[in-house]
């Protein structure tokens, strides 16, 4: 049986990894940060109690600020893999916090790498980078692409994609990069754009809200569903060799494309609903994102499956549903016919 320790569990793609994991019969470790409130909604359904002999789920405390601590984890689970997605990932939120994030998804990185090194512990590294690296960098963006980061999140990912260049070539670990372009679900977190517009159509239409306010809607992105992706980078660590991926649809949506689909969707008109509010915005935007993930079909055999239009309906459907309100369930049924049968949604 393997052994995974994930960083970054209780996030949207450390929950689905989790649940892939046990589903390819991997025992799975998951650090959490020590804090007075739980934050473990999106992984509640997995736990088990870890005094049976049967149970595969387990959590740990730690911190990616605290590298000795990491260590001892790290030493004492010796894990197969190590999937690092613990990270500040919002963008505009690094910003304000530009410090903070540069000590928790750079610094963190470099941490986590110094510690399987100095441990001995033959695992492989799998680094969560992003396409908010590119930045300003003229699409389509592949592994070629170099980077132009216009935010101290993609400042800090950038950092991190080096150290685990570095690591792998200058001390021989199975380290390797995904540069996943952005990618949602109904577990993404309630302040990234394409969740903020789907609850706030969902209170719209419950009566709980009259307006949903955004910054840029004319911001185009790449957008993938996040349980493709999170195989994707079990896919990187199965490879002979470590090597750097960017992982993606191909296809390039904007914010305003995305807020017509949800709203049609649910029969109303976003232009009677949606305001642009100037707090939204950032010091410096990232106007287009697209993947060229040609090496990931050719090496890795990995397409999407999840189109744009379906990926909206699914996120609209779970939150209408959340809300107690009925739905097509056009979503559910795009769900269904593509199979993902490890995925709880």
């Amino acid at each position: 049986m393997k052994r995974a320790l994930i960083t970054g569990i209780t996030g949207q793609d450390g929950s689905y990894l989790a649940e892939f994991l046990l589903y390819k019969g991997y025992e799975v470790h998951g650090i959490v940060r020590r804090a007075s409130s739980f934050n473990r909604f999106r992984i509640d359904h997995l736990y088990a109690d870890p005094h049976l002999p049967t149970t595969r789920f387990f959590l740990h405390y730690g911190d990616l600020a605290d590298g000795e601590q990491i260590t001892d984890l790290i030493y004492n689970l010796k894990p197969d893999e190590i999937y690092h997605l613990g990270a500040q990932s919002h963008v505009r939120v690094s910003f304000d916090l530009p410090e903070y994030t540069g000590n928790v998804t750079a610094l963190g990185t470099t941490r986590l790498l110094e510690c399987v090194r100095r441990s001995g512990v033959k695992a492989r590294f799998y680094q969560a980078s992003s396409s908010e690296m590119f930045g300003a960098a003229p699409p389509p963006q592949n592994e070629s692409t170099p980077f132009h980061p216009r935010s101290p999140y993609a400042a800090a990912k950038v950092y991190s994609y080096w150290m685990v260049r570095n690591f792998r070539e200058g001390y021989g670990l199975f380290a390797s990069n995904g540069i996943l372009f952005n990618h949602e679900s109904p577990r993404r977190g309630e302040t990234f754009v394409t969740r903020k517009i789907t609850r706030g159509l969902a209170a719209i239409l419950a009566g709980r809200s009259e307006r949903l306010y955004l910054g840029n809607i004319d911001a185009r992105r790449d957008w993938g569903y996040a349980p493709e992706y999170v195989e994707a980078m079990w896919l990187i660590l199965q490879q002979a060799n470590p090597a750097d991926y960017v992982i993606g649809t191909g296809e390039t949506h904007s914010v305003r494309e995305f807020l017509e689909e949800a709203f049609s969707y649910a029969g109303l008109d976003w232009r009677n609903r949606v305001e642009i509010d100037s707090q939204y915005f950032r010091p410096t935007e990232v106007d287009l994102l697209l993947a060229d993930a040609s090496k990931a079909s050719q090496n890795l055999g990995w397409t999407p499956r999840i189109s744009f239009r379906d990926l909206v309906r699914i996120m609209v459907d779970a939150d209408l549903t959340d809300a107690g309100l009925p739905c097509s369930g056009e979503g559910r049924k795009a769900l269904a016919i593509k199979n993902f049968s490890w995925t709880r949604g």
